[in-house]
């Protein structure tokens, strides 16, 4: 197995400032832009139609065209004949606007089969953007209670929850900058990136427990590079399995999961780095600054020069 010996903590001014203009980027996108969010959280309609008879994507989104809807999107839903049309929902959008939908839709298609029809409200969409938030926040807190009792330090969790938001905020941020539709598929994938990275940071974490119990002597930025360098050949292999797996589905699996493959790119990317990168260069910034507040408890501690010995 490869040897390496890379000196993380040594470079991790160079990481803390691309993980910075990274997340600056994201955020700023994110303020400025916002997202494009799915009928899950706007509101809207899905109806599901079947032709007689195969029909290309491209005429099916001309007959949208033709009935007066060209912001409606159109998938393919089973071979060549079924497809699933989504309308975003609007401030003023309720069930009759939804039915003149479907009628125009019909007339314009001629003979076509409705299948489905499901109309999310404004105030469901709202809820449900509330929903995803909370569960996004609550992983977060459950994983860093988890890391840091599993090891025993809560620092060693805000180091991993730190890489975990990193991951996110960033996913997020090219959604926004891309203008990529965001649903329930999207928050999905998204804490999935966070489990994804946690998991690999802590292999790594298990690794530098069992070598500060060995080597009590040494630095800590030592036994971190070491842990690191010790696990890289693991990160690289399961991490690039998992970047090929990612990337196929992206390139072959469709346009139904093409978004959800692309957050999931992203993030197996931006995971490795921050793994990597920032979380263990993290625990040693948080220990150094530790150990410079307490230096002047310690010092203040110190008997006085003029102090009468006993």
């Amino acid at each position: 197995m490869t040897k390496f010996n890379i000196d993380w903590i040594s470079k991790r001014g160079t990481f803390f400032a691309i993980s910075g203009t990274l997340l600056a980027a994201s955020l700023g996108s994110i303020a400025t832009k916002g997202f494009n969010y799915g009928i899950d959280f706007t509101g809207g309609t899905l109806v599901q139609v079947a032709y007689p008879a195969e029909r290309p994507l491209a005429a099916v989104r001309g007959d949208l065209e033709k009935a007066g809807y060209p912001e409606a999107q159109a998938q393919s839903f089973g071979g060549g004949k079924e497809f699933a049309l989504f309308l975003k929902g609007t401030k003023d959008m309720d069930v009759s606007i939804v039915e003149t939908f479907v009628d125009k839709f019909k007339a314009a298609a001629g003979d076509v089969r409705i299948d489905r029809k499901e109309y999310v409200g404004p105030t469901v969409g709202r809820h449900l953007k509330r929903q995803a938030l909370t569960a996004i926040s609550l992983a977060l807190l459950a994983i860093i209670g988890y890391v840091a009792f599993r090891f025993d330090n809560p620092l060693w969790g805000a180091a991993g929850v730190a890489s975990i938001a990193h991951d996110v905020i960033i996913t997020a941020g090219v959604f926004s900058a891309l203008q990529l539709e965001v649903d329930l598929v999207i928050v999905a994938a998204l804490l999935t990136i966070a489990g994804y990275s946690i998991n690999d940071t802590i292999v790594i974490y298990d690794r530098m427990r069992d070598n500060m119990r060995h080597r009590r002597g040494d630095d800590l930025g030592t036994l971190i590079n070491d842990s690191v360098n010790e696990m890289l050949s693991r990160t690289i292999i399961t991490n690039g399995m998992v970047f090929s797996v990612v990337l196929a589905l992206f390139l072959l699996g469709g346009s139904v999961i093409h978004n959800f493959a692309f957050a999931m790119l992203v993030g197996s990317i931006s995971g490795t780095y921050s793994t990597l990168a920032v979380s263990m260069p993290l625990i040693y910034q948080f220990q150094k600054g530790r150990r410079r507040a307490a230096a002047p408890e310690a010092e203040s501690a110190k008997p006085r020069g003029g102090a009468r010995r006993r």
